[in-house]
């Protein structure tokens, strides 16, 4: 018997959380995936899975098979991708992690553009404000809106991205003055709870220096860019917005910009992917699409 056969016949079975799951999704017999398993097990010499009638785990063996299997099959598999590339059309499932934030914003229509684009790949977008791990959870590549940390993934910056200090001119005729970052102590501040800096904001000293702490507090603390955009729209405080969300509020006048100069600039948005010798053929074609897509369609800017 093939073993990869039966290491594909064990990954299916522990991804599908059992076997008669793994046999409605493969449409293969439960009782042929069950000799596979039997079969690497006795091959191997360890026991992989522990299974009775009404339970089903991993044994401390059967986990570290698992990960280094899969990511065996994975090779595999991108290789196989890689030298159909030239002579099939493009098909397959892409996992895809996105801010919220992306998606919901205009830059998520390049998710859309992309899968009518390639309508025989099936794009799985989870959509979340938290970094993923990649491998562990299954993600074929993120998207990142991020200033790039050192890690054992491969990043290809899509597009520069900047957040703005935002406020309505009301707020800032009642606050004045408010031309240093510092003169936000005290004063009402919409905090977003995505930022790991939470209730200290961070800006870049404006003669090239270190950066600049202000501990802030305000009338509302959330999760998600929007909320805090709108809350500085209502007059409740000033927020720190992503630029493609902003400016069209920017330029219309609604809202106006604070500490331009002190702003930190070194963010990107970024895909980002597992380290692979092969990498899918799905993959690359998803990323090199994205590139183009933010060329000709970039955020909006000043």
């Amino acid at each position: 018997m093939d073993t990869l056969t039966r290491m594909r016949a064990f990954i299916d079975v522990v991804e599908a959380e059992g076997f008669s799951a793994a046999a409605r999704r493969t449409g293969r017999s439960k009782a042929l995936l069950s000799k596979y398993v039997r079969e690497l097990e006795d091959d191997l010499g360890a026991l992989l899975l522990n299974r009775t009638t009404r339970q089903f785990s991993l044994t401390e063996a059967g986990h570290t098979y698992f990960r280094t299997a899969s990511d065996i099959l994975k090779e595999i598999d991108n290789l196989a991708d890689l030298v159909r590339e030239n002579n099939a059309e493009l098909k397959g499932r892409l996992r895809v992690s996105v801010p919220r934030t992306f998606i919901d914003a205009e830059v998520g229509q390049s998710l859309i553009d992309f899968a009518k684009a390639h309508p025989d790949v099936s794009l799985d977008i989870v959509a979340e404000d938290r970094f993923v791990d990649l491998i562990e959870e299954g993600f074929d590549l993120a998207i990142r809106i991020t200033k790039l940390e050192d890690s054992g993934m491969i990043a290809r910056k899509l597009c520069d991205f900047r957040v703005y200090a935002c406020a309505t001119p009301d707020y800032v005729a009642q606050y004045a003055p408010l031309s240093h970052p510092q003169d936000l102590a005290g004063k009402p501040v919409i905090i977003d709870t995505n930022l790991r800096s939470h209730n200290n904001l961070r800006f870049q000293d404006g003669d090239g220096g270190g950066l600049i702490s202000v501990p802030v507090t305000g009338p509302i603390e959330v999760n998600t860019p929007q909320a805090t955009l709108r809350a500085s729209r209502a007059g409740l405080g000033v927020a720190m917005v992503p630029d493609f969300l902003a400016l069209p509020f920017i330029r219309s006048g609604e809202l106006v910009t604070l500490f331009d100069d002190y702003i930190i600039k070194d963010r990107g948005i970024y895909a980002v992917y597992p380290h692979r010798r092969y990498l899918p053929a799905k993959v690359r074609v998803f990323v090199d699409f994205l590139s183009s897509w933010f060329r000709r369609t970039p955020p909006p800017s000043e």
